[in-house]
């Protein structure tokens, strides 16, 4: 009997998942909790849900912060120290008392990606100053004091995974907002990078009313426990990108694939950058969608036509996409020797690898939708061989 391979530990080096939105500030009666209390416990908290108007291309992208304290109990900040060159030491790790968070004595040991950075006040001169914050709960108030709506900002942080209702949820956390010098709307941003592990099946059909492939990818995440399993690691979650790309040139669909996509064997961790869109989806209504006690009434004039397609037509709520453009280049090597390379490293795990037992609910099967969106590069070749006559590239 062969002896069974033991899986490899998931972990996130080198990974990046980040996002920074560039644009204009909006704050309303929703931005902002300050001191609210749980109805569970002695938890106290501050939240900021901010919206940032970037352009007509990505929408009004929001983001989040949140952060507290327990009222009966006694709070620590935990952080990381420096090394002697003043770089963060991660593996130097100590906890700061609630009450010292503003000491500059002892915030000179904490490392600089223990803080939270806040610009939003220009000094005499005209230059924006920043302010150091060691707790969201701190900086919100602060942002709060500060930020007024339409002000321009710069809006960076970390993308969070997780799973709620067994949906994948991709939350912005903040942690920094300051001032943009950006003063040109066509100009204003909302990107993200992200590493991602792709599989052989990773490619989906294509959207040709859209002009998208969806990617399905894994994207790894911190959890303490899922399922009701404790995790205390890294876990897989599945998540859709969309890559935009014209399905009207084969050719150019084609090496796409190869170059970028395409998995030989095990699981490919490669990272993207793209762009963040968020906006209304609205579903327009047609006279065929008109119930007959409506279209009674637009025959007694009660309505015109045009009304009653208005009165028809649902927003269906906020499309989130998450569209990557292009693999992140690297420069990599010595100085004056540096190279640039793809962040793509194939064979980085195993399929097995991803499999975790924390992962599968113990549910009855259920019967396989022959309409499923994602297949099988096994069955339905999607790289192009000359000899599979369900190939999608060869009916585009």
């Amino acid at each position: 009997m062969a002896k069974k391979t033991e899986k490899k530990k998931l972990e996130k080096k080198n990974w990046i998942s980040s996002f920074m939105l560039v644009g204009e500030a909006k704050v309303n009666d929703y931005t902002y909790k300050i001191d609210e209390k749980s109805e569970k416990s002695d938890w106290i908290y501050n939240h900021l849900n901010l919206g940032v108007d970037c352009g007509e291309k990505y929408g009004t992208v929001y983001s989040e912060l949140m952060g507290g304290y327990g009222a009966d109990r006694d709070n620590v900040v935990y952080v990381h120290g420096k090394n002697e060159d003043g770089t963060d030491n991660f593996q130097d790790r100590f906890t700061v008392a609630w009450e010292d968070r503003f000491d500059e004595d002892i915030l000179q040991s904490v490392g600089s990606f223990c803080f939270l950075t806040v610009g939003l006040e220009k000094d005499k001169s005209g230059k924006v100053f920043y302010k150091k914050f060691l707790t969201p709960y701190d900086a919100i108030l602060y942002v709060q004091q500060h930020l007024e709506s339409d002000m321009v900002v710069n809006v960076k942080g970390n993308l969070k995974y997780s799973i709620y209702n067994d949906n994948v949820m991709v939350k912005k956390e903040i942690n920094s907002v300051v001032l943009s010098k950006i003063d040109d709307t066509s100009k204003y941003v909302a990107k993200f990078t992200q590493t991602m592990l792709l599989q052989k099946d990773s490619v989906g059909k294509p959207d040709r009313d859209r002009g998208i492939i969806p990617i399905y990818a894994k994207v790894l995440d911190y959890v303490k426990e899922i399922n009701g399993v404790e995790v205390k690691g890294f876990v897989p979650f599945n998540k859709t990108f969309e890559y935009e790309v014209d399905l009207t040139n084969k050719e150019l669909v084609q090496k796409t694939i190869e170059k970028v996509f395409k998995v030989k064997k095990g699981v490919t961790e490669i990272t993207f950058e793209g762009d963040l869109i968020e906006g209304g989806a609205i579903i327009t209504a047609t006279e065929d969608d008109i119930p007959d006690d409506i279209k009674e009434l637009i025959e007694i004039g009660a309505y015109t036509l045009d009304e009653a397609l208005a009165k028809c037509t649902e927003n269906t709520g906020r499309e989130k996409r998450m569209v990557l453009r292009k693999p992140l280049i690297k420069m990599v090597g010595d100085d004056g020797q540096k190279v640039p390379v793809i962040q793509k490293f194939e064979q980085k795990y195993d399929d097995e690898d991803l499999l975790l037992d924390c992962l599968i609910k113990k549910e009855e099967p259920e019967e396989a939708d022959d309409d499923d969106a994602s297949f099988d590069v096994e069955d339905e070749d999607v790289f192009g061989d000359d000899d599979d006559d369900t190939d999608w590239l060869s009916k585009l």
